[in-house]
C-alpha cells in the first residue's frame, strides 16, 4: 500500500527535506537507474527464459523439415517434475518448517510463538504451498524464483440491516466509530409509544495481513553487476496494473492523468512473459472503462545519497508511466524479496537453472529421436521408383492397404528399400540419458528403486546408490534453505513486528492464542527444518528408534527429569518420526509438555517397612493388648473390692448406730455416734487411699 497526501507538493516536500538534492536530479538518477535494470533483464535475462520456457513447454526448435518426424523430447519438463516433489516434501511435510532463535534468554518464549504464528500465516493467511511452489518451479526453469513479503492493510466493508431498534439500541449501534448510517426510517408500533427504528448501517473493518507472493521473474529488476538482495544497487518490482488500482494505492487522479495514456507494451511484449503463456499479451482498445487503463508501475529499492550526507542510503522509490515518473518515495530498511536459485553463481545475483544443464540433451535427443523415427518411417513405408509414363501416378501416391497400381508393363513400379538404422542411436539415447542424470541428479534411484526388488544386488549398495542419487536433489534444498527460505522467514517476521499494531487471536496448537508482535524481537535468529542428511528414510527411522530407545533406558534408570534426557527431548524425537513418516501435524499424536501447565511436584512415596520390623511391631502391640486387658481387669477387682468394703462397712455403721439406740434406751447412756462415724469415715478414706496406691498389673493385697 502507498500513501500519499493530497495537499503536499512532492517536489515542494523534497526540497524543504533535502534542499542539497534537487528532484530534477533525483527524478533523473531514478529513471536512469530503473532504465539500466530494465534493459539489462530485457534484453538478456528474458530471452534466455523464454528459450528454457520453450523447452519446458516442448515447442518446436524452429528447424523442422516438412514431412520429417517433428517430434521434442521432453527431457527438461521430466528432470523438473521429478525434482519437485522432493523439494515440497521437504519444505512443506514438517509442521515447522522454519523456526526462530531466540538470542537473549527473554526471548524464548516469543521466539516459540513468532515460530508457531509465522506458519500460521503461511499457511492459513496465504496459500504457502502455492507460493512455494511457483518460486522454487520458477528457479529451476528459469534461474530464479522470487516471493514478495508485503503488508496489505485491507478494509472489509459490510452492509448490514436491523428493523425495530429502540433509541438505546440505535445509540448503542451507532457509538462505534467504524458504524456508518446508510439509511434509517421511523416506524410507528401499536400498544407503544416509543418510537422504534428500521436501519441500515455500513461497517468498516481494518483488518491488515501480511501477504506473500511468487513475483513472475521478468517482473523483478535488478543492476547487471548485482551480487545479492541486500547490496543490489537497485532491485524492484515492475507490473502493469489499472487506474483503479493506482487510486486504491492513494494516488491523486490528476497524477495518474499525468502519467499518459494507458500503455501496455512494455511487460507484454516480454519474450519471457509470451513464452510463459502466449494468451496473456492485454488486447488494446477492448474495454472502454477509463478505470481499467493500464499503466507501467514500478517499485524500486535503490541506493542514492538522497539527504547529500555522503552515504547512499536505501529507498523505496515508486515510479510510473514510461517516462519513469516518480510517485512516492520513502526510506527503508530492507527490500522484501527473497530470492531461490538452484545452483548460485558466486558474486552474482543469478545463477543457473536446472533447465540449462538438460537444455541441450533435449535438443541432441530430439534430433537422434527423429532420425530413428524417420529411418523407421521409410522402411516401413519405402519411396518408390516408378517409370514416367508406364504408371498412375496417383495409384502409387495411394497408400491404402491392398490398393490397386496400374502400370503398363511389368516392372514399371519398384520399392527402394530403406534398411533401419535405429539400432545404432539406442546407445547413444542411453548415453544421453546417463549424462543428464549424472549433471542432474534425477536418476531411476532417486525416483524412488525399491532396494529389496533387486535380488542381484545388496541392500546397502542398492542404498549407497539411491543416497549418491539424491545428493544433488539435496544440495539444492539445502541451497534453498539457507538463502531463500531463510530471507523470506526473517522478512516475515521483521514485517509483522513493524506493522501489526494490534493484538489478534488464532488458533495455535488447538489452543486460542492472543498474538500482539510490538514486543518481539524483530532481529531473531532464523533455522529451517528439512528433511536433510544421510541416509534414506528408512535409516533415519532406524537411527530414531534406536535413540528413542536409549531415552526409555535412561529414564528408567534416572527418571524423566534426569539431566541428560527428559520427556522434552524423548516428544522431540518422536516429534521426527512422525513427520519421517508423512504426516504434518505431530501435535495431534503427542502433546508439547512445554505447552502444558506445570504439574503439583509428586509426594514421595513411603518406603517398604522391614519385615522384622512389622513382626516386632505385631509383637509389641499384642504385648500392650495384653497389658492394657489385664489393667482392666485389675480395675475391675479394684471396683469390685472397693464395693464389697463399702458395704461392709455400710452394715457395720447401721450395727452401731442400732447398738447405740440399744443402749440409751437400756441404760439411759448418751453414746457419741458423730465421733464413731468420723472415725469410721477415716478409715474408709484411708483404704480408698490405699486401693489407688495398688499397682495397675496386679491384683491389690487385701
Amino acid at each position: 500500500m502507498d500513501y500519499k497526501d493530497d495537499d503536499v507538493d512532492l517536489e515542494e516536500l523534497d526540497q524543504e527535506l533535502a534542499p542539497g538534492m534537487d528532484f530534477e536530479e533525483f527524478q533523473g538518477i531514478v529513471a536512469g537507474a530503473v532504465d539500466s535494470a530494465v534493459d539489462y533483464v530485457d534484453a538478456e535475462l528474458s530471452q534466455e527464459r523464454a528459450y528454457a520456457t520453450d523447452y519446458y513447454h516442448g515447442r518446436p526448435f524452429g528447424d523442422e523439415e516438412e514431412g520429417r518426424s517433428t517430434v521434442v523430447s521432453r527431457d527438461v519438463r521430466d528432470t523438473v517434475q521429478q525434482i519437485m516433489p522432493s523439494l515440497m516434501r521437504i519444505f512443506t511435510s514438517a509442521d515447522r518448517v522454519v523456526e526462530y532463535i531466540p538470542r537473549q534468554p527473554e526471548d524464548e518464549a516469543a521466539a516459540q510463538q513468532a515460530t508457531d504464528y509465522v506458519n500460521f500465516i503461511m499457511e492459513n493467511d496465504n496459500n504457502g504451498f502455492h507460493e512455494l511452489y511457483s518460486a522454487f518451479k520458477d528457479a529451476l526453469i528459469r534461474k530464479t524464483g522470487t516471493i514478495k513479503v508485503t503488508y496489505d492493510n485491507n478494509e472489509d466493508v459490510k452492509v448490514e440491516h436491523y428493523t425495530g431498534l429502540t433509541n438505546d439500541a440505535l445509540t448503542m449501534l451507532t457509538s462505534n466509530e467504524d458504524v456508518e448510517i446508510e439509511d434509517i426510517d421511523e416506524v410507528e408500533q401499536e400498544g407503544t409509544m416509543e418510537p422504534l427504528f428500521d436501519v441500515t448501517i455500513k461497517r468498516r473493518i481494518e483488518d491488515g495481513r501480511v501477504r506473500i507472493q511468487a513475483v513472475p521473474p521478468e517482473e523483478l529488476i535488478f543492476n547487471r553487476d548485482a551480487r545479492n538482495v541486500e547490496d543490489a544497487e537497485i532491485i524492484g518490482h515492475r507490473r502493469m496494473v489499472t487506474r483503479s488500482e493506482l487510486v486504491a494505492m492513494g494516488y491523486d487522479q490528476e497524477d495518474i492523468d499525468e502519467l499518459g495514456a494507458g500503455d501496455d507494451d512494455e511487460l507484454n511484449t516480454n519474450p519471457e512473459s509470451f513464452a510463459r503463456n502466449p494468451d496473456t499479451r492485454y488486447p488494446k482498445d477492448t474495454n472502454s472503462d477509463p478505470s481499467l487503463d493500464r499503466f507501467l508501475y514500478i517499485e524500486a529499492y535503490m541506493r542514492v545519497d538522497y539527504d547529500q550526507d555522503g552515504i547512499a542510503e536505501l529507498r523505496r522509490v515508486c515510479v510510473g508511466g514510461t517516462g519513469k515518473t516518480i510517485l512516492h518515495h520513502e526510506p527503508v530498511d530492507a527490500a522484501p524479496f527473497a530470492l531461490f536459485c538452484p545452483d548460485p553463481e558466486p558474486h552474482t545475483l543469478i545463477g543457473t537453472s536446472t533447465a540449462e544443464l538438460v537444455m541441450d540433451i533435449q535438443r541432441i535427443k530430439s534430433a537422434v529421436l527423429r532420425n530413428t523415427l524417420d529411418s523407421l518411417a521409410m522402411s516401413i513405408h519405402p519411396r518408390m521408383a516408378v517409370v514416367e509414363g508406364q504408371t498412375n501416378i496417383d495409384d502409387v501416391l495411394n497408400s491404402e492397404v491392398g490398393g490397386i497400381i496400374r502400370q503398363r508393363a511389368p516392372g514399371m513400379v519398384q520399392p527402394l528399400a530403406m534398411p533401419f538404422v535405429g539400432q545404432q542411436a539406442f546407445p547413444m539415447m542411453e548415453y544421453l540419458d546417463s549424462l543428464k542424470e549424472s549433471r542432474t541428479g534425477v536418476t531411476k534411484a532417486a525416483a524412488g528403486l525399491n532396494p529389496d526388488a533387486l535380488q542381484s544386488t545388496t541392500r546397502a549398495a542398492v542404498d549407497a546408490t539411491i543416497q549418491a542419487a539424491q545428493a544433488q536433489i539435496e544440495l539444492i534444498a539445502r541451497i534453498f534453505a539457507e538463502t531463500g527460505m531463510k530471507r523470506l522467514f526473517k522478512l516475515l517476521l521483521k514485517t509483522i513486528t513493524v506493522h501489526q499494531d494490534k493484538e489478534r487471536i488464532v488458533r495455535l496448537r488447538n489452543t486460542f492464542v492472543p498474538i500482539d508482535p510490538q514486543y518481539w524481537n524483530a532481529e531473531m535468529d532464523v533455522r529451517v527444518n528439512v528433511a536433510l542428511g544421510t541416509g534414506g528414510i528408512d535409516q533415519k527411522m532406524q537411527m530414531l528408534s534406536q535413540i528413542l530407545g536409549k531415552q526409555e533406558q535412561l529414564m528408567q534408570m534416572l527418571g524423566p527429569d534426569n539431566p541428560l534426557c527428559g520427556m522434552q527431548e524423548y516428544r522431540n524425537t518422536l516429534v521426527k518420526m512422525v513427520e519421517l513418516g508423512g504426516f504434518k501435524n505431530p501435535n495431534a499424536f503427542f502433546k508439547d509438555p512445554a505447552q502444558q501447565p506445570p504439574q503439583p511436584p509428586k509426594q514421595p512415596e513411603p518406603e517398604k517397612p522391614d519385615p522384622a520390623m512389622l513382626l516386632a511391631q505385631a509383637e509389641m502391640a499384642k504385648v500392650q493388648a495384653e497389658v492394657q486387658r489385664m489393667q482392666l481387669e485389675n480395675q475391675l477387682k479394684i471396683e469390685e473390692l472397693k464395693r464389697k468394703d463399702d458395704r461392709e462397712r455400710d452394715k457395720d455403721e447401721a450395727d452401731v448406730m442400732l447398738r447405740a439406740a440399744e443402749i440409751r434406751a437400756k441404760y439411759g447412756t448418751q453414746v457419741d455416734v458423730a465421733k464413731i462415724r468420723a472415725d469410721m469415715d477415716r478409715d474408709r478414706e484411708a483404704m480408698n487411699i490405699q486401693y489407688n496406691q495398688q499397682p495397675q498389673q496386679g491384683v491389690p493385697n487385701g
